[in-house]
């Protein structure tokens, strides 16, 4: 006589193991955060706004500073997505509220 595992397992109803995959994880798309140049922002206040913004050491602020002055671009840095986009913000925010017309945009690194 057979017992009811030996009959749900002819029915297809058996017991059977689960294999658990491992999700596919992707890293994030990252951002450049550009400056470009104008003959309007004194390099002070770039300095002062990759130092503010970005955290950048006054040494790396004017080198930054003088590659936007002398290549008309320069990258501050490059983020995620949301963060780039943050920074982008921040810079035109205080730009205009200190009456500057310095432009920031991001790429697609």
């Amino acid at each position: 006589m057979a017992d009811d595992n030996d009959q749900d397992f002819e029915r297809g109803n058996g017991v059977g193991v689960v294999q658990k995959t491992a999700p596919k994880t992707k890293r994030p798309s990252l951002y450049k955060v550009v400056l470009l140049n104008d003959d309007y922002t004194p390099q002070e206040f770039v300095v002062w706004l990759l130092q503010a913004v970005f955290k950048k050491d006054a040494e790396e602020a004017v080198r930054i500073m003088m590659h936007v002055h002398n290549n008309g671009v320069g990258i501050c840095g490059v983020y995620t997505y949301e963060v780039a986009e943050t920074k982008v913000a921040q810079v035109m925010e205080l730009s205009r509220r200190n009456q500057h017309p310095l432009q920031c945009m991001m790429e697609r690194e």
